[in-house]
């Protein structure tokens, strides 16, 4: 992570906290991800085919899944991001403040994500349900299209510098 002029920015203590939660938060995607399929594909917990191997598949590749992580990181740090840092009076770092935030805020952003068909599938593509390298990449895109679609967001990208603007 490259920190330009001030060490104690709160996007900077906000995106150390967001890093050293990746791994713990993307069990929670990949668990979210299961239930979310259950409510919309299989509310009676009928064991088929499909949702055995849901169950069952524990590793799949994660770099793409990563991605998505990263995007829902820096929509957080976008919408919710500032430079100045609040004070804190209950005895917690920022650092812990903003796992603490970002955790909840992720929660209920993948259970808000997971209402949605288009978003389950892309995401079983890539992980659950993964089968080739292909059909992950294409649904990883379209994944990415859809979160920015969710959010109202716009990716321009200018002079080789990426600028997100709500649309």
């Amino acid at each position: 992570m490259i920190q330009k002029l001030f060490p104690l920015d709160k996007n900077y203590i906000l995106r150390q906290a967001q890093s050293s939660m990746e791994d713990k938060l993307l069990e929670v995607m990949v668990s979210e991800l299961k239930i979310s399929y259950k409510s919309l594909y299989n509310p009676l917990g009928l064991v088929e085919s499909t949702y055995q191997q849901i169950l069952e598949t524990d590793t799949f590749p994660t770099d793409r899944i990563r991605v998505i992580y990263q995007q829902l990181s820096g929509i957080y740090r976008f919408k919710y991001g500032s430079n100045q840092l609040e004070f804190l009076f209950d005895g917690r770092s920022h650092f812990e403040k903003y796992q603490e935030d970002w955790q909840e805020h992720f929660v209920l952003w993948l259970r808000k994500l997971g209402r949605h068909e288009s978003y389950v599938k892309c995401m079983l593509r890539m992980t659950l349900l993964y089968d080739t390298e292909n059909r992950a990449e294409f649904a990883e895109n379209r994944c990415k299209s859809f979160i920015n679609e969710f959010f109202d967001l716009k990716i321009i990208k200018r002079k080789g510098e990426l600028k997100l603007k709500i649309a």
